[in-house]
């Protein structure tokens, strides 16, 4: 048994420093494919089609109207229908679009209220009932905490004008709106998974759809089953783009940034929140997120200080430099400092902690309501299991 044990620990230690190493070449060379990704940008001319974009919207976020505003204020000569949906008669952002109306008094801004459920999902019931008021043959949906340049609309239909091109997604930096907690998590979306994502992207390793955008044609959404088919989907912008792909489309992400606001206003609200994004990307892509360990080199290197503290050390201040790297050349594309070179790397700790959570987490927290993690990516909400348990 102690043969077995110390073999185990021999195994252990050296994939630390395997997997630390790695991290560090990995972290370097996303930082130049980065940098590369974004200087291939090209203007884009302002567009005729008329799109309909949809927002579903729950409470009054930080900045919820300057976000919205910014979807409005486009270059763009073709028309736009702003179409926000709201759940609930008391919601707060009742207020904020009827303010954004009569401040664009020329804006074709619809307010659609209603509280119909229609699965698990709260977001996807908003976008259901939504969906009978869309105008146009151009559908852009986002969420709320997305905000935009005023190229964005002519980027998206260059994109979707490709050949084969069925649907459009983009790539986001963080942005924190209310304080330390908002700006730590703004810091691991932009220096962590934005960092991965262009490079899964611009190798042709993955084309992923999200939820800061996903654009396509009305045709395209009836086609995939619209909303509806994702009633009860917890990664329902995964699901759709995987949908989209069925039909044999391709999904494009032009090299633009969009931005994601974080207001997390606690360590206990923002662990929530990646943890759920966390368990949701292990349940639709398991072994792309067992590998995405190699992003994380300064923790790894850590545990292997206590197989080799020599090799380990080393490896700790290699990987502080590549987070370096990557911390200046994605502020440099952005043209912003996110957050300081220390909440990088804090986070990193605090994404191997949520890495390894993750792996035992069957419910997630959304919006305040509890749900619970089925097979093929499916959620049902608690008081429904509690109910079918009753009537057991």
């Amino acid at each position: 048994m102690i043969h077995i044990l110390h073999l185990l620990g021999t195994v252990l230690g050296w994939l630390t420093i395997v997997v630390a190493a790695l991290g560090v070449v990995y972290l370097t060379a996303a930082a130049l494919v980065f940098r590369r990704y974004f200087a291939a940008a090209t203007p884009a001319p302002a567009r005729h089609e008329a799109v309909t974009l949809v927002k579903p919207l729950y409470g009054d976020e930080p900045r919820l109207s300057d976000n919205l505003a910014s979807f409005i204020a486009q270059d763009h000569a073709g028309p736009i229908q702003l179409l926000c949906g709201i759940q609930r008669h008391d919601d707060p952002a009742i207020a904020v679009v009827e303010a954004l109306k009569a401040a664009h008094p020329d804006a074709q801004i619809d307010l659609v209220i209603d509280g119909t459920i229609h699965g698990a999902s709260g977001k996807l019931s908003n976008l259901i009932n939504m969906e009978p008021l869309i105008r146009h043959d151009v559908v852009v949906l986002s969420d709320s905490d997305i905000a935009v340049a005023p190229d964005y609309l002519a980027q998206i239909l260059r994109a979707l004008d490709q050949p084969k091109t069925g649907l459009v997604s983009c790539v986001y930096a963080g942005r924190g709106d209310t304080g330390f907690w908002s700006h730590f998590g703004a810091a691991g979306v932009s220096y962590q998974f934005m960092l991965g994502l262009v490079f899964g992207v611009a190798n042709k390793l993955a084309t992923p759809c999200m939820g800061s955008t996903i654009a396509m044609t009305r045709e395209t959404l009836r086609r995939i089953g619209g909303f509806t088919r994702f009633s009860d989907k917890l990664a329902d912008d995964y699901a759709m783009g995987e949908a989209v792909r069925e039909l044999g489309l391709e999904i494009a992400v032009p090299a633009m940034l969009v931005d994601h606001a974080f207001d997390e206003i606690s360590f206990a609200a923002l662990w929530r929140h990646e943890l759920r994004w966390g368990a949701t990307v292990r349940d639709v892509a398991f072994w792309p997120y067992v590998g995405i360990i190699i992003g994380l080199p300064l923790p790894v290197a850590i545990l292997s200080m206590l197989y080799w503290p020599t090799v380990g050390l080393i490896l700790c201040a290699l990987a502080v430099v590549a987070r370096l790297v990557v911390v200046r050349t994605v502020n440099a594309t952005v043209g912003r400092r996110i957050a300081p070179l220390w909440m990088a790397l804090a986070h990193d700790g605090m994404s191997f902690a949520i890495y390894i959570a993750s792996f035992f987490v069957r419910s997630v927290d959304w919006r305040g309501a509890t749900l619970t993690m089925k097979t093929e990516g499916r959620i049902v909400a608690a008081h429904k299991i509690q109910n079918a348990e009753q009537r057991a």
